[in-house]
């Protein structure tokens, strides 16, 4: 790997950083060797940490060239994007700690994806998580997996979790971002909606974070295995997006994978609505105000 912070200046963002690294590394391998990366940018050293609070951290000297990383023990997968985060953090200069030359990031800070107006903490969490995301999954090789899975699947979910060795739900999120279908991905846990993804053409769904998932999702059938994705199956359309009345109400197909830790992802395929022709909607029409009229 011939990377090094030289190559990097004038990058301020995640995505510019990230384009600099590709432009230097393009022959990158999968998984990303993160650990590798870190050493050429500066980070001499990878340590445990042991705080229940704090999912990670960065310790750095004074003009920040070089760096500590500190990251839970757990899942590698998981390990992996608390490297990849707190090397955003290490990266982006305008990411001053709350602490002088220390980062310590939560749990919740992980998995930040906005920020709320002026919240310049949140901010950096958001900035340091687009990071790791574009770093661990690289774009041009995101799209040269996802190529091969055309039809939305939960299978390729986690083919591309394994393959590019992070955790099911940051591959969820980046499978939700790029694929070209309308879909969206419902992350359940003990039976409550904790975290919903959708591609910008899917819309709003319905069920706060928080509310029980819907009683008649495929989610509650005895059926499933754990570990094993469920067949693809239609649903009632309004368990989960707004039917709006005198509208053809979209199809939507879901796919469930259960896990043993209680959690569940939930794959939303919304199918394109057929256009009416003006002679259906004239029948319609024609056919409701018969019904309301008490003609026949």
């Amino acid at each position: 790997m011939a990377i090094s912070r030289i190559d990097l200046g004038g990058a301020g963002s995640p995505e510019a950083l990230v384009k600099r690294i590709l432009q230097v590394e393009p022959n990158l391998s999968v998984p990303v060797p993160i650990q590798e990366m870190c050493a050429r940018l500066g980070i001499f050293r990878i340590e445990d940490l042991d705080a229940d609070e704090f999912e990670g951290g960065l310790v750095t000297n004074a003009k920040r060239s070089e760096g500590t990383i500190l990251a839970k023990r757990g899942g590698e997968p998981r390990r992996r994007f608390t490297i990849a985060h707190e090397l955003g953090h290490f990266l982006m200069a305008h990411h001053i700690p709350d602490q002088p030359g220390r980062f310590l990031c939560k749990s919740s800070d992980l998995r930040r994806l906005t920020a709320k107006e002026g919240d310049q903490r949140q901010r950096r969490e958001v900035e340091a998580n687009r990071f790791a995301s574009l770093m661990l999954m690289p774009p041009h090789l995101l799209r040269g997996a996802m190529a091969a899975f055309p039809e939305p699947d939960l299978h390729h979910v986690l083919a591309l979790a394994r393959d590019f060795g992070v955790g099911k739900e940051t591959a969820a999120r980046a499978y939700v971002q790029y694929h070209p279908e309308r879909i969206a991905i419902v992350v359940a846990g003990n039976g409550r909606v904790q975290r919903c993804y959708r591609s910008l053409s899917f819309p709003a769904i319905i069920c706060a974070v928080g509310s029980p998932v819907p009683v008649h999702s495929l989610y509650h059938s005895s059926s499933h295995r754990p570990d094993i994705p469920s067949d693809r199956a239609a649903c009632s359309p309004d368990l989960w997006v707004d039917v709006k009345r005198d509208l053809r109400a979209p199809v939507i197909y879901e796919q469930v994978y259960l896990q043993l830790n209680g959690f569940a992802m939930i794959l939303l395929r919304l199918e394109p609505v057929p256009e009416e022709s003006a002679e259906e909607r004239r029948l319609e029409e024609s056919w409701r105000y018969r019904f309301h009229s008490g003609r026949r």
